[in-house]
């Protein structure tokens, strides 16, 4: 399309996207509540991931099934050529909580928003809408290996709109990496000889005692985090084996790998010592989730999209305000966004019993619809504005981007 005809159609062609959802209003929702009434776990979705593929199937998207080597991954493609737009779906959920976190909303809007965009493309042409099914964001990084395996590769962005209780088109996402400890000690007798044992219990505990100790000199938005999962089985036996598992964040990527990993593990190698137990310790590198980048070139076409809904966005209070998300690991490799829409209010935060009930609720279905709406609208700014697309990838370029790397 012309830059012209683009500058006097694209408010139109935007009111034919959002028409195209409300149009859609209660099947949308109507999928929503399914995902909602069917939590499933880390890798466990298949039903949540069937509903949302055979959806987009149904409207005519050619579809992959367990891609990347994941039973519950999938891409649905529309369309051919230039730009190539990526709405990113997520249906996890929370293990005694279900959809605590909204997810249903997520893989929902994804859904719509590529039919909205498939039906610009069936009039207009020129371009390639895909909605890519992210397994276990909650707990095992689906997009950690999925990145690493070529799924966003080829592509211009790739989008996804996460509820919560504010309208943000930043996303702040710590970088976070896994540790897994071992302390294999000596069993005795507690009462009639502790001193013939090795206590991996005491290691374990003077090991979280270091920990509270270096929280002092680490930086103040990095966090370590963890429980002891197994502690001995016992109580007149000096236990023998204990293990604990922790979460290590931080703001920059190489403050992770230079400072903090060396002085958390320096916390464990000296409860060893002063014990006499073995240290057994695994970096869960291949699950490690990545700063979010977010592109504001595109976050910015967003915000401008959902604040033309009605909505007034906010920008997060600190960099520390989210957690962790895997789509920061796609971030790093394509011009990416991770706004959030508000379905809830400020006080009541995600992964509680009361923010899955929102996720259900009238509250929600705005929040679906407004986000779907706002995510089709920026895929158009996309397709029809060169400008934009050029600013996305100068920046992409200048602020470390860099393409994924293949692993087949």
């Amino acid at each position: 399309m012309s830059e012209q005809r683009v500058s006097e159609n694209a408010p139109a062609i935007k009111q034919r996207a959002s028409d195209e959802i409300e149009r859609r209003k209660q099947e949308l929702i109507d999928l929503s509540l399914r995902i909602h009434a069917t939590p499933e776990i880390a890798f466990q979705e298949h039903k949540s991931s069937a509903m949302l593929a055979d959806f987009l199937e149904a409207q005519g998207f050619a579809l992959e099934r367990g891609i990347c080597e994941i039973d519950t991954a999938f891409r649905a493609t529309y369309g051919s050529g230039e730009p190539r737009i990526a709405f990113v779906a997520e249906y996890d959920a929370l293990p005694g909580v279900g959809h605590g976190c909204g997810h249903n909303i997520i893989g929902t809007a994804a859904a719509a928003a590529g039919i909205a965009l498939k039906s610009l493309l069936q009039e207009d042409g020129g371009g390639t809408v895909l909605v890519i099914g992210t397994p276990a964001e909650e707990a095992a990084g689906g997009k950690v290996y999925m990145v690493a395996r070529g799924a966003f590769e080829g592509l211009d962005c790739a989008m996804m709109v996460h509820p919560g209780n504010r309208n943000t088109f930043v996303a702040y996402a710590l970088a976070c990496l896994e540790l897994e400890i071992e302390f294999r000690g000596k069993e005795a007798h507690a009462a009639a000889r502790p001193e013939a044992g090795l206590n991996a219990l005491d290691a374990m505990v003077a090991a979280f005692s270091n920990l509270g100790l270096m929280r002092q000199q680490i930086r103040d938005s990095a966090r370590v985090h963890g429980i002891i999962t197994e502690g001995g089985q016992a109580v007149n036996v000096i236990p023998s084996f204990t293990k604990a598992k922790l979460l290590i964040r931080t703001e920059e990527d190489e403050y992770m790998d230079e400072v903090l990993k060396p002085k958390v593990l320096a916390c464990f190698e000296g409860a060893a010592q002063a014990t006499g137990c073995q240290l057994i310790y695994k970096w869960g590198e291949e699950s490690r989730y990545k700063t979010m980048r977010t592109n504001m070139a595109l976050a910015e076409a967003y915000r401008d999209n959902v604040e033309g809904l009605g909505r007034t966005t906010v920008m997060p209070e600190s960099k520390r305000s989210m957690g962790s998300t895997d789509m920061g690991n796609v971030s790093q490799v394509v011009p990416g966004i991770h706004p959030a829409i508000s379905i809830a209010p400020p006080d009541v935060p995600i992964h509680t019993e009361e923010f899955r009930e929102l996720a259900r609720s009238e509250s929600g279905h705005a929040g679906l619809l407004d986000g779907a709406k706002a995510l089709a609208m920026t895929g158009i700014d996309v397709l029809l504005n060169p400008d934009l697309l050029k600013r996305m990838k100068d920046e992409f370029a200048q602020t470390g981007g860099r393409p994924s790397d293949s692993a087949g």
